[in-house]
């Protein structure tokens, strides 16, 4: 019998057999979108493969393939793979895993039924572009050749923009059309919103020593059958440039390229410059894109018109073919390890795409994590080196370590602002130019608590504090479930009014920085203002000079080229090193290293202070004296004595359930499962760091093991396991929040 095995978009841990009709056997095929029912329902799975066997279930039972929606398979050979091999290694459902790499609109069995064309029209207001064929026409009036002769030199173009030029263009355009000199055609209006003004095309600038090897390198592993390489460079050494000579150096040699970025304020930064080198032939993929744009940019990818994907973690899965070259920016950062779902890592599944493509994978940073070092060492990656900056006039910053303990507040009392970060903010704004202010909390005050009896103000779903913010109205916040009540006039144990405002958040400052300096330009950019493509617009006031200070969560300490920034502070850098996470250290200094990087990238020189009451951390002291070298061996030293990554394997077990013995019994069965592996070391159950979450109590479970079989072969024993159905289960393979 001709069965196929059909990833269906449910979380269970399986592909299912389907029968593959007669009429349909040339069609269905690996890789394919096929229609079939699952249940009482009909869903849009993926073919994982087809041919002759006996089935596994009851002939009777066996469900025929409804229809198949595709002429080709949607993923191209390389990328179906890859998709298998990062199920299998993160004990994830294949159906979930294959609803990764497909848009929202592809995925859907509604809108598949007879009409793939369904997308286009949703994009809608197709554009006529005029384009000339070459013909020379013998009968045309001499506005008409103009027009021509402005269409021959310019390429293709929209109608409208020939309207703006020629009065009578339509009609012009028309008669050309008769006459066979130009033709028209229909193309789908880009509507995301990077590619809604020209960019002027750049002049390459001239290499540095360090950059040219590294592109030498890069083109090299390219050109011979690919590698995996980390491009170690402090902060605006040109990382980006030599991102460009290798994407430049793919494309011309037929292949395409993917390049990632940890967050969607930096696309833009980087879509300009990659469209003032290589053109608009760009699919930017981003969460500002509504789904008809993302399917337009996706079918674009698919068919090669495009190819050259530009995105956040999501972007890992363009289905270009012939994938040549795999560049993840700011690789260290933790916004690539997706929290929900399928918990994948990017950056370690690039490596793992680019392996599987014989394609090219470049990790890039100014302070690349412990991981990546590690593999530099064992001989896995290739140790590319940028040791300054790009420009010679640019210089790193000098950095200044206040300690908070031994340092008075500035004027007005805000303790977060010492007097000396006062004083140099006063002499910035002196000479006109800019400073950052680096804190990561948003909101106000973190915190209400009780003068009387010590209470905290918490959320009613999770064991955390409600955060004031002002700009709200007076509400009280959950960062974790957005639960949101009015700021209380008592305290709810004590019935005391005095309730205290304990610690600042961005909003604090913000509202402390235009109060005492009211001829500066303040601006705030964090979650509460400026979500996910809102970013962009606050940074590009900034780059033109309509804001003096800007205050900031992490969101400002990524790589933004502000060149008139000559001071950074960081108002308080023991915030990240008390979380309980043994990669507190290496985040701190992270990033420190990275905000401080923010500063005297122009001509003039930058300054950095790092406000702390922990001056003597090595995290602190390391990355104020740009000593990386120093850091990492302190750090590997700690992780090798206590068995951590890079020297052993972690898998986090988190189970949660709105009834608490439930959680816990689960969690107590799973710890269970795991000790009748030999090679595991279980650590718990332990309550989670916060221990209920939106009205679920959650429980922990860590695994740890020297290699990765032992480790699998626990995890699928969980996986399989028939647990009580009212607690969730999630397996999270090398963890990045351990919260």
């Amino acid at each position: 019998m001709l069965l196929a095995r059909v990833a269906v978009p449910v979380p269970l841990g399986q592909a299912f057999s389907y029968a593959v009709p007669a009429e349909l056997a040339s069609k269905v095929g690996r890789g394919a979108r096929v229609l079939c029912e699952f249940g009482r329902r009909r869903v849009l799975g993926v073919v994982i493969d087809v041919g002759e066997r006996e089935p596994d279930v009851s002939p009777d039972k066996l469900k025929p393939i409804v229809a198949v929606t595709d002429a080709e398979p949607v993923f191209p050979e390389e990328l179906m793979a890859f998709l298998l091999e990062l199920s299998r290694y993160y004990v994830a459902p294949i159906g979930e895993v294959m609803q990764l790499a497909l848009p929202a609109l592809a995925r859907s069995a509604a809108s598949q039924l007879g009409d793939v064309s369904k997308a286009a029209k949703l994009v809608g207001h197709a554009v006529q572009v005029a384009r000339a064929t070459g013909v020379e026409p013998e009968k045309a009036s001499p506005r008409a050749r103009e027009l021509l002769k402005l269409l021959t030199e310019a390429g293709p173009t929209p109608l409208s923009a020939l309207e703006e030029k020629f009065s009578s263009a339509r009609s012009m355009v028309k008669k050309l059309v008769a006459l066979g000199a130009a033709a028209i055609d229909e193309q789908e209006r880009n509507l995301d919103p990077f590619f809604a003004s020209d960019v002027p095309r750049d002049v390459p600038p001239q290499l540095t020593e360090p950059q040219a090897a590294a592109v030498a390198a890069i083109v090299a592993r390219i050109e011979g059958g690919g590698g995996a390489l980390l491009l170690d460079g402090v902060t605006a050494s040109g990382k980006t440039e030599v991102y460009l000579r290798a994407v430049e150096r793919c494309l011309s040699l037929g292949r395409a390229a993917i390049v990632l970025v940890p967050e969607i304020a930096l696309t833009p930064q980087l879509v300009t410059r990659f469209r003032a080198r290589i053109g608009d032939e760009i699919a930017v993929l981003h969460s500002g894109l509504g789904e008809p744009q993302r399917h337009s940019m996706w079918k674009a990818l698919r068919s090669g018109r495009v190819r050259i994907a530009v995105g956040a973690r999501s972007a890992l899965f363009a289905p270009v073919p012939n994938l040549g070259l795999l560049c993840v920016d700011e690789e260290h950062d933790g916004s690539f390890k997706q929290e929900e779902g399928v918990r994948y890592n990017a950056r370690d599944m690039a490596l793992l795409r680019a392996h599987r493509a014989a394609a090219t994978c470049v990790l890039g940073s100014a302070t690349p994590s412990l991981g990546s070092l590690w593999l530099s060492r064992q001989g896995k990656l290739e140790h590319l080196r940028l040791p300054a900056r790009a420009r010679a006039a640019s210089m790193l910053p000098e950095v200044e370590v206040v300690d908070l303990r031994r340092t008075g507040p500035g004027p007005g009392g805000e303790r977060l602002i010492s007097v000396r970060l006062y004083r140099e903010l006063e002499s910035v704004l002196e000479r006109k130019q800019q400073a950052i202010l680096f804190l990561n909390r948003r909101g106000f005050s973190p915190s209400l608590i009780c003068d009387d009896c010590g209470q905290i103000v918490e959320c009613p779903n999770c064991s955390v504090a409600l955060t004031l913010h002002r700009a709200r109205g007076e509400r009280l916040v959950c960062h974790y479930c957005d639960h949101a009540a009015p700021r209380p006039s008592t305290c709810a144990v004590c019935n005391q009014p005095a309730l205290l405002e304990e610690g600042a958040g961005t909003e604090r400052i913000e509202t402390y920085l235009g109060a005492r300096f009211p001829e500066a330009r303040v601006a705030r950019l964090d979650r509460d203002v400026a979500a996910g493509a809102k970013s962009s617009a606050i940074l590009e006031r900034m780059r033109s000079g309509q804001i003096d200070i800007l205050v900031g969560t992490q969101m400002v300490t990524k790589g933004h080229d502000l060149p008139n920034v000559t001071l950074v502070g960081v108002l308080n850098a023991d915030s990240a090193l008390s979380l309980p996470d043994f990669r507190a250290a290496e985040r701190t200094f992270q990033l420190l290293v990275q905000v401080s990087g923010r500063a005297g990238r122009g001509d003039a020189p930058g300054r950095v202070l790092i406000q702390t009451r922990k001056p003597g951390h090595p995290a602190v002291v390391c990355a104020a004296r740009h000593e990386v070298e120093r850091f990492v061996e302190l750090e590997l030293e700690m992780r090798k004595e206590l068995e951590y990554p890079p020297f052993s394997r972690l898998a986090l077990v988190r189970c949660d359930a709105v009834e608490e013995a439930r959680a816990k019994d689960v969690a107590l069965r799973a710890a269970e499962l795991s000790r009748r592996v030999e090679g595991v070391r279980v650590l718990g159950p332990a309550p989670a760091p916060i221990p209920r979450l939106r009205n679920r109590y959650r429980f922990h479970v860590m695994l740890r093991a020297n290699d990765r079989p032992p480790l699998r072969q626990a995890l699928l024993a969980i996986a399989r396991h028939p647990f009580d159905r009212k607690t969730r289960v999630a397996l999270d393979v090398d963890p990045v929040n351990m919260l």
